[in-house]
């Protein structure tokens, strides 16, 4: 079924003409001439907004606020060498303003390497957190289609969606969220230390 999704969404993006395809099935039985009813997701807003979601954003900012607050002294590092540069312009010794300048150009290297490696780091982690997530709900989504009678499901937080308008009757991203949730519940962190008893 998903894949059906997946077909209709390269030909729409694509612009191939969906009618030829379908002109070219066989007769159809009386089952098969129902309406098609056709879904929408927004996979990004389901995946944030799953309880899973949300505890993985919040370890995510606690595992790198150290690095963020590290990048932080260091720009008012900067900051602060090139306002004695300035304050000093007419006063410092040509020896210490050459020292301030090595140490302002050491820091700013420094600076773009640590902001580039934090925000890989970032990315990675997000993805890997998404891909875990989207993994387990794609067959949530497919046993909910089936359920519901939905033929197409659509993700409309796709850059490349097809989707121009959707009533919110045929948005099951909340849904898929209740459903996840419920088939994939968070432990939270005091479970294993209550557990333990002496």
């Amino acid at each position: 079924m998903l894949r059906n999704v997946v077909v209709l969404s390269m030909a729409l993006a694509l612009g191939a003409p969906v009618w030829a395809q379908t002109r070219a099935t066989p007769a159809r039985s009386k089952a098969d001439n129902a309406p098609t009813r056709i879904a929408v997701i927004n996979i990004q807003a389901a995946i944030a907004n799953t309880d899973q979601g949300k505890q993985t954003s919040q370890e995510l900012q606690v595992k790198f606020s150290p690095r963020q607050n590290d990048i932080g002294n260091l720009s008012k590092q900067l900051q602060d060498i090139q306002q004695r540069l300035q304050d000093g312009q007419n006063t410092l010794s040509n020896a210490e303003k050459n020292r301030l300048q090595f140490q302002y150009q050491e820091l700013s290297r420094n600076l773009q390497r640590e902001q580039q490696e934090y925000q890989e780091d970032v990315q990675d982690a997000r993805t890997d957190a998404v891909d875990s997530i989207g993994q387990k709900m794609l067959p949530l989504i497919n046993r909910y289609a089936n359920e519901n009678g939905y033929s197409i499901v659509l993700d409309t937080s796709a850059q490349s969606s097809p989707v121009l308008f959707a009533s919110n009757s045929v948005d099951i991203t909340n849904e898929i969220v209740k459903l996840y949730d419920q088939d994939y519940p968070v432990k939270s962190a005091s479970a294993p230390a209550s557990k333990a008893k002496p």
